[in-house]
């Protein structure tokens, strides 16, 4: 059976508390750069360790099971049937937001509009020529709170990658890094938006490329910032894969005429995506 090396990263003795005993505790009590939440720990742990090419990593919070509702032996499982079929195993909550949306830019603009410039020209940076309007995401490669699993190949990547962006908002003077080291308001705090772009790095990784070969675990019973809607997120998320793996056109009518009827519920309930 392959080998799976699955951190929980701790930064206080309240969230080591929150941690399952199933992961390996990452030790970030010394938390010397909170402004870069878990990317630190997580740089940290890749620039000194020898990954072993044969072997899945993953990094996750100590808000994962509240997320996604998984414990570690679930995930075990999951990695262990997936194993050496694929590189990046995703346990993403938030199914609604890669369903809805076409892809994270536009997920990003109506969500977190602070956020939508900056995280665009990062994307442009580290895919050179990708066009972002016509990117089309779903839940086969949407990472979202960096919760994935992934063999030492693809980190190697995503820390080249994550790096561009680091040393754009260490330094550099510059409109973007200004951005990035700007906060913006998440659960009522404010984060430096850098926070949300590097966990946004996998995803347009993974998007519109068969460099790197994905599975991703049932997302639909996992935490989601709106409720309701199910029929129609699944609906839409299955439209996006067909259109992705058949590239006719007709899925993507069909998936932006059920798109609009729940874009309109919403506007007669007042319940949405957006909430």
């Amino acid at each position: 059976m392959p080998h799976s090396h699955i951190y929980q990263i701790y930064y206080s003795e309240e969230t080591r508390g929150l941690l399952d005993p199933g992961f390996i505790p990452l030790d970030n009590l010394r938390n010397e750069r909170p402004d870069w939440r878990e990317y630190w720990p997580i740089r940290n742990f890749l620039r000194s360790a020898t990954l072993l090419d044969d072997h899945y990593y993953g990094f996750f919070s100590p808000k994962f099971h509240l997320k996604t509702r998984l414990g570690a032996a679930a995930v075990h499982e999951f990695v262990q049937k997936c194993a050496n079929t694929v590189d990046v195993i995703l346990f993403s909550p938030f199914f609604e937001q890669s369903a809805y949306y076409i892809n994270s830019f536009e997920q990003v603009a109506n969500v977190q509009p602070g956020l939508d410039a900056a995280w665009r020209q990062c994307a442009i940076l580290i895919r050179p020529g990708l066009d972002t309007s016509r990117l089309v995401m779903s839940s086969l490669n949407a990472a979202f709170c960096n919760f994935f699993v992934a063999k030492a190949a693809f980190w190697r990547s995503w820390l080249q990658k994550c790096e561009m962006i680091f040393d754009i908002a260490e330094n550099q003077h510059s409109e973007l890094a200004d951005t990035l080291n700007a906060p913006i308001s998440h659960d009522g705090r404010p984060v430096p938006a850098k926070v949300f772009v590097i966990e946004r790095v996998a995803s347009v990784l993974l998007a519109g490329t068969r460099e790197w070969t994905v599975k991703a675990h049932n997302p639909i019973g996992m935490q989601r910032i709106v409720k309701g809607y199910d029929l129609q997120m699944t609906v839409l998320d299955a439209l996006k894969i067909a259109y992705t793996v058949q590239h006719f056109e007709e899925y993507m009518h069909i998936y932006s005429e059920l798109r609009q009827s729940v874009a309109e519920h919403h506007q007669k309930s007042g319940r949405g995506p957006r909430e």
